[in-house]
């Protein structure tokens, strides 16, 4: 993997509360942390991105004859069967 050397202005504020971060052990250094923050955003992205997806399938699907009880029942076993909910 390539990497490129990017330069970044931070207030005092912003820069203590990196530093602190590292001399927590949160973080060995200025980069790593700074790479977390992108690797949180880009996972966050990504669930937006599958959120407005299934907004918008559950949107053009139409209306559901099923009552709120039995949507709501249907969604929690897809869930357990996807390993997301446990059963209860």
């Amino acid at each position: 993997m390539t990497t490129i050397r990017k330069t970044i202005t931070l207030t005092d504020t912003q820069n203590s509360w990196v530093k602190s971060r590292i001399a927590h052990g949160d973080f060995t250094n200025d980069s790593e942390y700074f790479r977390d923050l992108i690797r949180r955003d880009q996972e966050r992205n990504t669930g937006l991105e599958q959120l407005r997806a299934a907004l918008l399938e559950g949107e053009q699907s139409g209306f559901s004859n099923r009552t709120p009880r039995e949507i709501r029942q249907a969604a929690r076993e897809r869930l357990q069967s996807d390993g997301k909910l446990q059963a209860q």
